[in-house]
C-alpha cells in the first residue's frame, strides 16, 4: 500500500499529469458555472426547505447558508470526477507504459458505460449527500463520514476505466480490486483542501491504476 501511494504521488506531480489536470478542472468549471446559473435558486430554496425538518436549532440557524455552498463545492466535485473519468484513457495508457510495459492495454472503456457508471455514482453521491448532509456538522464522525461519500463518487467509474484498458478477466480484476475503498477514501482527502481538490480524480486514477495493473 505504501509503494503504491508514494509511486502515485510522484505521477501526480509530473508535467503531463499537471497539464492534464489544468484542463480537465476547466472544463468542469465551466459546466459548474452553467448548471449553478441554471439551478442555483432552485437548489438554494430546496435547501432552505429541508433545513426546517431538520431538529437541530443550530443548524437551522447558521447551516443554511453553508449548507448552499457545500452543495455547490459537491457538485464541482461529481462534475469533476465525470470529467476526468471521460477524458483519462490516454493518460493511463502513457502511465502504463512508463511503469508497466509488459501490461499492454486490451481493451478501451465504452464512452457511453463509462459515462453512465460516473453519472450514476456522481447521482448516487449526490442523493445521499442531499438527505444525510447534516452528518458533516458532527466532530469526528462528520469527516470520516464526507470521506466515504467521495470514496462512493470515485470508486466503480475508476475501477471500470482502470479495469476495462488493463484487465480482460472479471474474477482478475474483482480480486485485484480489493481494497479499493480504502485508496478511494485516501484520495478523496484532497477535497478537504479548496484549490488542491483538483487533484483528487486524477489522483484515485493513478492510485488504481498502480493497484490493479501493478498487482503481481
Amino acid at each position: 500500500m505504501n509503494k503504491i501511494i508514494t509511486k502515485s504521488f510522484k505521477d501526480l506531480f509530473s508535467a503531463t499529469v499537471l497539464a492534464f489536470i489544468a484542463k480537465t478542472t476547466l472544463i468542469s468549471l465551466v459546466l459548474t458555472a452553467a448548471i449553478a446559473w441554471l439551478f442555483g435558486s432552485t437548489v438554494s430554496s430546496f435547501v432552505k426547505h429541508y433545513l426546517t425538518w431538520i431538529p437541530w436549532e443550530w443548524v437551522q440557524t447558521t447551516g443554511a447558508s453553508v449548507a448552499v455552498i457545500a452543495v455547490a463545492y459537491m457538485l464541482f466535485v461529481a462534475i469533476h470526477t465525470v470529467v476526468t473519468s471521460f477524458m483519462v484513457e490516454p493518460l493511463l495508457a502513457k502511465l502504463a507504459q512508463q511503469h508497466y510495459p509488459n501490461s499492454p492495454v486490451v481493451g478501451t472503456p465504452s464512452i457511453t458505460a463509462s459515462l453512465l457508471v460516473s453519472l450514476r455514482s456522481a447521482a448516487v453521491f449526490l442523493f445521499v449527500f442531499l438527505f444525510t448532509f447534516p452528518l458533516m456538522f458532527v466532530p469526528l464522525l462528520g469527516a470520516v463520514y464526507m470521506l466515504w461519500l467521495w470514496s462512493i463518487l470515485i470508486k466503480a467509474p475508476t475501477i471500470y476505466d482502470v479495469g476495462s484498458m488493463f484487465i480482460a478477466d472479471k474474477k482478475t480484476l474483482k480480486a485485484r480490486s480489493s481494497k479499493t475503498t480504502l485508496l478511494a477514501m485516501i484520495a478523496a482527502g484532497f477535497n478537504y483542501i479548496p484549490l488542491l481538490n483538483i487533484f483528487s480524480p486524477v489522483f484515485a486514477q493513478i492510485l488504481f491504476l498502480h493497484r490493479i495493473v501493478g498487482e503481481e
